[in-house]
């Protein structure tokens, strides 16, 4: 009797689950599990309709269950770090991703989906070699070649990413996951037009996957006859499965659009609407980077600072650009690397990682020996980047955090901190989608408190670091008059004036920020106070009106 309720369990749970109704399959997988409680299958099918209905924590646990039943089965370990990964989890997740893999080496989507955590993660080496893996695992696959093409896009070989892409279009033209890829090369590459027609023809193939509107929205100004491209972007809300990430996505889409077209109030609701929902998703503690921040200030005093260990030679290889997000750093980062002695390495996670590392660590003291194999390590990526570059960008904005240890690291670097008003700052934040993995806010009180604890260590970072190696420049007086500002910053740098570097507008390099329609405009003003058209609708953020930059 027990078998036979079991079987028709199944076979109801497996209708719904072909009529793609995965909620109403729950009941009947419940059933089963219960009367079955050891059946690994079951648990996996269970866990598999959770995580499609969002029932994460369920999920988990009949993961968790399938696995404890079977601790070879490589499905479970997949659908675990899935699981893992939509809580947060990311340790657990690659730790299970890890498990699936070894299991089952020809496991593509393992290896991929480690790949793409440790991208997003900012891990960019590791999530190459994963990806690499995911390729040769299913080489002749739409995966592989995605994985492929995502692998060369980790080295910085584009154009051999935008080949293996346009072939995996040519066997199946329908891959959403490819369009999109093939969409952001080409507007990082600022193929702007050629790159919208790919974003909507993959909201088309796959309208529950439209955040690409904001990837639309960002790559041109929108305008009157744009009221087309608009309304799809409001049906697009109405969608009842649309997911929070892609949601918050075209609201942010939405407000862009808005401001374009002067609409300021409307604008801010949907970047209001956009920041509700990043708020369920991620989980900032004010209050926690706060102490951080003091234990940076404590840790790292005048005279600390003043008596660098002695690193690898070289050291005046590096040019890093802090400062916070949408305050200038992509800019500054186009305009020196538009002078032919200067490379631009974009965005690179080392010290953020190796920082935090140390400070996960219980931030032991440094010895010669730790800042010389770190300074070294630093050198050899630059220099793979660039090897012939007498001098290579490094524009991870939150180096602002590790300022202090890059100059123990490398004393002879130079470090250019971005400053903006920090109200128009919080602002473009406000209207930027970030990384949900990335522990940052984008609005609030906890914006104005961030910002606030931020200028608070730059703060201490001017007055304890040599101002030789650590070099302010203000968005403001850069966009105002750039000539006396750049010639300033190559100065510092050790090089000669170029006259190139007054129009980054033509440096053709791959940009991968937020700012990659800016990038390719003129130095402009336009930018600047941008706060008075939002002035009724603030909120919180007005708090920062008189903070300066």
């Amino acid at each position: 009797m027990a078998q036979a309720a079991v079987e028709k369990h199944l076979a109801r749970a497996g209708q719904f689950l072909q009529a793609r109704r995965p909620r109403e399959a729950l009941p009947h997988l419940r059933a089963a599990a219960h009367l079955q409680p050891g059946n690994a299958i079951i648990l996996h099918d269970l866990g598999l309709a959770c995580l499609e209905c969002g029932e994460r924590d369920e999920a988990i646990a009949a993961l968790q269950g399938a696995i404890a039943a079977n601790p070879r089965y490589a499905d479970a370990h997949l659908r675990l770090g899935i699981a893992f990964e939509n809580a947060g989890a990311h340790a657990a997740a690659l730790a299970a991703y890890g498990e699936a893999a070894k299991i089952k080496p020809a496991l593509a989507d393992a290896h991929y989906r480690a790949g793409d955590l440790l991208d997003n993660l900012g891990r960019i080496a590791e999530a190459a070699q994963r990806f690499r893996r995911a390729a040769a695992a299913a080489p002749k696959t739409t995966l592989g070649r995605i994985a492929a093409a995502r692998a060369q896009r980790a080295a910085n070989q584009d154009s051999a990413a935008e080949k293996i892409l346009r072939h995996a279009l040519a066997l199946e033209k329908d891959s959403v996951i490819a369009l999109e890829l093939l969409g952001d090369l080409l507007a990082d590459a600022g193929r702007f037009a050629e790159a919208e027609p790919i974003f909507l023809r993959a909201i088309e193939k796959a309208p529950l996957r439209a955040g690409s509107f904001y990837d639309i929205a960002r790559c041109r100004r929108i305008g009157p006859n744009d009221a087309g491209l608009m309304a799809s972007m409001r049906a697009a809300l109405e969608q009842t499965g649309l997911q929070p990430v892609p949601r918050a996505r075209v609201h942010l889409a939405l407000g862009k659009a808005a401001a374009d077209l002067g609409h300021f109030a409307e604008a801010m609701q949907h970047f209001d609407a956009a920041e509700a929902i990043r708020n369920t998703l991620v989980r900032f503690d004010l209050a926690h980077f706060e102490a951080r921040v003091d234990r940076l200030i404590a840790h790292f005093t005048a005279d600390f600072c003043a008596h660098p260990e002695p690193a690898a030679n070289n050291g005046a290889l590096p040019i890093l650009i802090i400062g916070l997000p949408r305050s200038g750093t992509t800019l500054v980062e186009q305009i020196l690397s538009a002078h032919p002695q200067i490379a631009g390495a974009g965005e690179v996670p080392f010290w953020n990682e190796h920082g935090m590392a140390w400070e996960n660590a219980g931030a032991p003291a440094f010895d010669a020996d730790f800042l010389g194999h770190q300074a070294a390590s630093y050198l050899h990526l630059l220099r793979s980047v660039a090897p012939k570059a007498a001098r290579v960008t490094d524009k991870l904005p939150l180096n602002f955090l590790w300022a202090g240890l890059i100059h123990k690291a490398l004393p002879t670097a130079t470090i250019i901190h971005c400053r903006r008003s920090s109200i128009d700052t919080a602002l473009s934040i406000h209207q930027t989608h970030f990384n949900p993995r990335m522990h940052f806010p984008t609005g609030g009180s906890d914006l104005v408190g961030y910002i606030r604890a931020k200028n608070r260590l730059c703060a201490h970072w001017q007055k304890v670091l040599p101002p030789d190696r650590f070099i302010e420049v203000d968005y403001e007086a850069l966009t105002e008059n750039p000539e006396p500002e750049i010639r300033r910053l190559l100065a510092a740098s050790g090089l000669d004036w170029n006259a190139a570097c007054l129009h980054p507008e033509l440096n053709r390099r791959i940009v991968k920020t937020a700012s990659k329609f800016q990038a390719r405009q003129p130095i402009h003003r336009n930018s600047n106070a941008r706060w008075r058209s939002y002035e009724p609708w603030l909120g919180p953020l007005r708090a920062l009106l008189h903070a300066g930059p």
